[in-house]
């Protein structure tokens, strides 16, 4: 009896073996095995447990089972039957038990929730998929919120929070501003797990009115924003440094529970000035290597695969220069359940026992329960070979009718585990599957593993054999494997052979031969050297290998046990390395690898690179070129040349190029031929025939390329037939009926002789006709005629000679003309995604009807009318095209609330089938543009009248406009804002009860039924108000109302009153200087000349004031009262001072003391109060009263 590597230790443990290798089995089942065998179900594929689906696509629950007979499927939802007939949305996939649901054409993925649940049933078991629960993804939009700004002060903390809607999955946050830029993140400011974004500290860069947060729903491909939230920080010096304090998590403790498995993540976020530092720390142990991560600048502790060893307290600690904080959370790891020992198929024969094993672990300890075919084993019915023992069905004497699918459910509060497992009771004889006659290569000294797959019910014996009518194969020599594999410890060259395997059980025998070669082993048996070369220099590894003769060898070098450089300086030959021109960077180990299929051996040598030897000067150059040039070997397709190198000129040659000369078809003109390496003086050069060649060598160094050699004497070669025939053949049709079939013609002497044509030929595809073929020459191109529309033709292009024809060429697929596609694509269907956007479907053509090459589908739609103006415009046609064989498109960029028409055609190489009919469809209402125009006008003290005109792109039926409005102080910071709501059919508006001499910025939007549209914004200003002006002097102008902008500031201004004011002093200067003179004012000249001394009257003409006194008596100056009606003065009432002129509207003092007041020779002026002096005051007081 032979000895097995394991031997069984009972027959139980024999049946469990089986058991196992019949699964193993399963997987390489040839096809013939696996038809004749019948075999209970076996799920191959179903959906996962918790299946979140997109409420906008069909929903597909898979549930695909193998077995012989072929399994049916049923299925059942919430715990029911469900009646697949009775709902027309439902449909099985052919051959499967795949539900579709469609909810394309207006059903609801809400109707289909539930627990469904598949059963795969034929005559030896039914088995069941696991739950499948069915829930539609959500997306839903943010709830509307009044989103307040944030005044914060320098260095505090701050929370936005982002809130995200509840979707199914949950939504990924992340925080931009209005650019969509992602918002930047550091140690001070971050966003938590939860979606907010948490600052340690605000700084003054802080300050944004763009924190957006988004929530990005991956299963629906939406994104929803938060509204933006505004940040101002204002400043406080000096700033407070406090020390840590966590915002996250509250508290000094905290829990946490998380399944193996998982991802586990702890979050600590600190505020403090400076910036806290996060540290984590597991009490009472390290954190687990490898799977430990930081993420968010260490504020989030991430471990990847946990289990229950990492359960435990971890502490968060934050720190800053001023001390620290922490927090304390407590990890609890519970357990979904999880196999330890699953159930697995097991194949008996009558009369034989066995157990299914399933055992589970999880924590809570999870509960084991067993069914069969789907039903309770409790209620099922009885089997009298089967016990049941907790985790363990214990079989006895089994029959065919035992012959079941029996599941394990382990569960506990965290989830469940499903499994199917068979017991399928078989009477097979043996079968090997291990092919016959397989023949094994290896190298001597090395194990040989012969293999015999076998299958037979019950398992059978396996027996091995050497040769045909050896003795069975028994001792240490073998090893005797239980999946029947024969091992040969050590192969000998003796060991080859052909040996037999021979399966037999109760109901049978059969036996399998296989071979086995055992090859010499691959050796170095001259190994590269140490080599220590002067740099600049050349050095030459050695390699010589002594391999099997049946074995092909591949030599590889290596350099530090990497690939070469990739330098022309080093040069590989058959048994050799050599490096040319040695620099330092060539130091280093230098690997010999030699590969067979089989086997690999290698050795090593270091190269050292040391300096030159210095040497006087050299003069490097080109070198000279080669001599005495010999042709030798001469062949019909081959001859040697050799040559004499010339003078290298101090710089080593490197390598020798050939040129070569064909004087028969190009005289003068040379071609590369081939490069040998420097060292090289003969080159065994491969001809072609029918070419007069002649040959050329040119030297090369590292300086250049030295002058062309002297011309070899010439060589003719003989004609031949040709070696190859044309290239690029194709096959193509220009018309319907014709084929033209194209060739990239042979060049130069590839024709190998004279004559050269071409045999075309071509037959239609899968038909049996004979080859047509015609001869022509100096052509590319065969038109071929009278073809039908787009048929394969198989073709092939010969070239021949005068000599004779090319190998038989390889056949090409090419196809005749194509014509217009003949038939509409059917059943357009339209399905508006939203108002810009929508998907269109059609049913394809048939591929018989396209008559071509189908490139694809094309839409064209263009835009009925706008159905919110209600008139037709120029009708411009779009278009778009869907390459392949594709059955629908989306239409982006509609304009919403309009009437479209569509229709989609096929398109071939030729062009495009007929339209379908016309589909019309329209598109919901959108938000529509902003309003054309906003014009402010008639500004009053409290009011401005609004114009406007209606949206250009109205996207619906308008239902109001919207107007907003704030004031706009001196520094630009805005004010309260107002909203009015404003009719639609309104075009202007009268603003009352503003604020005098204020700048409103406004806003106006228009707004349909879906939302409001894009703001467009003005802004006005009401008029000053009149309290601003100083009291009028009598006689003065009207006061009149100005703008906000204060003239006093304008630079014009500002110049003009400069300019007035130096007239005046110059004026008063020159005053001065006359009265010292002792002349007299014009005022006084004119007094001179008046009779009456107590009419003094102001000259109308030029405005020059009355005489001055001579007096120094400096009395104070005081303003007048009305001027008679008589337009005079008394002579004591004459005297001019600087105040009378500043007292009226048109004579006031700006901010920074200029005079801005207004001279005119008609102003009048104020009869004195009071008895007061008729002298005119000093320059001095003048002056005074100016200032």
């Amino acid at each position: 009896m032979m000895t097995k590597k394991t031997i069984s230790a009972s027959r139980a443990s024999l049946i469990l073996f089986l058991c196992q290798m019949i699964t193993a089995l399963e997987v390489p089942l040839d096809p013939i095995l696996l038809k004749e065998l019948s075999q209970p179900p076996t799920i191959t594929q179903q959906s996962p447990k918790d299946y979140i689906v997109d409420p906008r696509e069909n929903i597909v629950i898979q549930c695909e089972a193998k077995g012989k007979p072929p399994p049916s499927f049923s299925w059942t939802r919430n715990g029911t039957h469900f009646d697949i007939d009775k709902d027309a949305r439902v449909t099985v996939k052919p051959n499967s038990g795949t539900l579709v649901i469609n909810i394309m054409n207006g059903g609801k993925a809400e109707a289909y929730e539930g627990v469904y649940q598949c059963t795969a049933r034929n005559e030896r078991g039914a088995a069941i998929s696991n739950n499948i629960v069915i829930r539609p993804s959500r997306s839903p939009l943010w709830t509307k919120e009044k989103v307040e700004p944030k005044h914060v002060r320098e260095g505090d903390p701050l929370v936005l929070h982002c809130s995200p809607p509840v979707g199914l999955p949950p939504p990924i946050i992340f925080w931009m501003d209005n650019s969509f830029q992602r918002l930047p993140q550091n140690e001070r400011v971050s966003q938590g797990l939860n979606g907010d974004l948490y600052f340690s500290n605000v700084k003054p860069e802080d300050t944004r009115e763009d924190y957006i947060c988004y929530a990005r729903f991956n299963h629906t491909q939406t994104i929803q924003q938060k509204q933006p939230i505004s940040v101002k920080v204002f400043s406080t010096k000096p700033l407070t440094e406090r020390r840590p304090t966590l915002l996250t998590p509250v508290g000094s403790t905290s829990n946490k529970v998380e399944l193996r498995g998982n991802v586990l993540l702890l979050e600590c976020i600190a505020e403090g000035l400076p910036t806290p530092l996060i540290r984590w720390i597991k009490e009472g142990g390290e954190l687990p290597i490898n799977r430990t991560f930081f993420e968010n600048f260490k504020k989030t502790l991430k471990i990847v695969e946990v289990s229950e060893a990492d359960s435990g307290k971890y502490k968060c600690v934050a720190r800053n220069p001023l001390g620290s904080t922490h927090h304390t959370i407590t990890v609890t790891v519970k357990a979904a359940p999880y196999w330890i020992t699953a159930p697995r198929n097991l194949v008996l024969s009558p009369g034989e026992d066995g157990t299914l094993i399933c055992r589970a672990n999880g924590n809570p300890k999870p509960n084991i329960s067993w069914l069969t075919n789907g039903v309770p084993i409790a209620i099922a019915p009885e089997d009298p070979s089967r016990k049941v023992d907790g985790d363990t069905i214990i079989f006895s004497d089994v029959q065919e009718r035992s012959s079941a699918v029996y599941q394990c459910n382990a569960s506990n509060e965290y989830g469940y585990l499903l499994a199917n497992a068979f017991v399928n009771v078989l009477a097979e004889p043996p079968r090997i599957l291990t092919p016959a006659n397989k023949l094994y290569q290896i190298i001597a000294n090395n194990p040989a593993l012969l293999d015999c797959a076998f299958f037979g019910s019950p398992v059978p014996e396996i027996e091995w054999f050497k040769g045909v009518k050896g003795s069975i194969l028994h001792g240490d020599l073998y090893v005797f494997h239980d999946n029947g594999t024969l091992e040969i410890p050590v192969a000998q060259k003796d060991s080859s052979g052909t040996y037999t395997c021979v399966a037999r059980n109760k109901l049978g025998k059969v036996q399998n031969e296989v071979h086995l070669e055992v090859k010499d082993p691959t050796m170095i048996i001259k190994q590269p050297e140490y080599k220590i070369i002067q740099k600049g220099g050349q050095v030459s590894f050695e390699c010589t290998i002594k391999h099997d003769r049946t074995l092909l060898p591949t030599i590889t070098w290596l350099k530090d046990n990497g690939e070469l450089p990739d330098d022309e300086r080093f040069i590989i030959h058959k048994d050799s390395l050599a490096i040319m021109n040695v620099t330092d960077k060539d130091d280093g180990t230098y690997t010999c690898v030699a590969n067979t299929t089989l086997d690999s051996v290698s050795a090593s040598a270091v190269l050292t690179v040391v300096a030159a030897t210095p040497t006087p000067a050299i003069i490097y150059d080109r070198p000279d070129p080669p001599f005495d040039l010999e042709l030798t070997d001469q062949l019909e397709r081959s001859i040697q040349l050799s040559w004499i190198p010339g003078y290298d000129n101090n710089s080593p040659i490197t390598n020798f190029v050939i040129e070569y000369e064909d004087g028969m078809r190009e005289p003068g003109v040379w071609h590369y031929q081939t490069e040998v390496r420097g060292t090289q003086t003969t080159v065994q050069l491969k001809l072609s025939p029918y070419v007069n060649y002649s040959f050329r060598v040119i030297a090369v160094n590292e300086i250049g390329r030295s002058q062309p050699s002297e011309a070899s004497e010439q060589y003719l070669t003989k004609a031949a037939k040709p070696d190859e025939n044309p290239s690029g053949v194709q096959g193509i049709g220009s018309e319907p009926d014709n084929l033209v079939i194209i060739w990239e013609p042979l060049k130069g002497f590839q024709s190998n002789g004279r004559g050269l044509q071409y045999k075309v030929s071509w037959r239609q595809k899968d038909v049996g006709d004979e080859w047509t073929s015609v001869i022509v020459a100096n052509v590319s191109k065969y038109i071929v005629s009278g073809t039908p529309t787009f048929v394969p033709y198989e073709i092939k292009v010969q070239a021949l000679n005068d000599i004779g024809y090319a190998p038989e060429p390889a056949e090409v697929i090419g196809h005749s003309g194509e014509d217009l596609p003949m038939v509409a694509p059917g059943n357009v269907q339209v399905h508006i995604v939203n108002s810009t956007l929508a998907k269109v479907h059609w049913d394809p053509v048939p591929l018989k009807t396209v008559r071509g090459h189908l490139q694809g589908y094309r839409i064209y739609y263009w835009k009925v009318q706008s159905l919110s103006k209600r008139r037709r415009r120029h009708v411009e046609k779009k278009i778009l095209t869907f390459s392949g064989n594709k059955t629908h498109g989306m239409l982006p960029g509609l304009e919403p609330y309009s009437s479209y028409k569509l229709n989609v055609r096929v398109v071939n190489g030729k062009g495009e089938g007929p339209a379908s009919p016309d589909k019309l469809f329209k598109t919901p209402e959108g938000v529509p543009s902003s309003p054309s125009f906003l014009k402010i006008s008639n500004p009053t003290l409290d009011s401005l009248t609004l114009e406007w005109g209606p949206p250009t792109h109205p996207n619906g039926i308008l239902i109001a406009y919207t107007l907003k409005f704030q004031p706009i102080n001196s520094t630009h910071e805005l004010g309260p804002l107002v909203e009015i709501r404003i009719p639609a059919n309104e075009t202007s508006l009268i603003l009352s009860n503003l604020n005098y001499s204020t700048r409103y910025k406004f806003y106006f939007y228009a707004q349909t039924s879906v939302g409001s549209g894009s703001q467009i914004t003005e802004e006005a200003v009401t008029i000053m108000d009149e309290a601003g002006i100083l009291p009028p002097a009598v006689g003065a102008g009207k006061a009149m109302a100005s703008r906000q902008v204060d003239i006093a500031t304008q630079g014009w201004f500002i110049g003009l009153m400069c300019a007035v004011a130096l007239l005046i002093l110059i004026l008063l200067i020159v005053c001065f200087i006359r009265r010292n003179k002792g002349g007299k004012y014009p005022v006084k000249e004119k007094e001179d000349a008046h009779a009456d001394p107590e009419i003094q009257p102001m000259k109308e003409d030029d405005g020059t004031f009355g005489e001055y006194s001579d007096a120094e008596d400096h009395k104070p100056l005081k303003k007048g009262s009305r001027t008679p009606s008589d337009r005079t003065v008394k002579k004591e009432d004459s005297d001019d001072s600087l105040v009378d002129y500043g007292e009226g509207v048109n004579g006031q003092f700006n901010e920074d003391g200029s005079f801005i007041g207004q001279y005119s020779g008609k102003k009048e002026k104020e009869p004195a109060e009071g008895n007061e002096s008729s002298e005119a005051p000093s320059p001095v007081n003048a002056m005074n009263s100016f200032v």
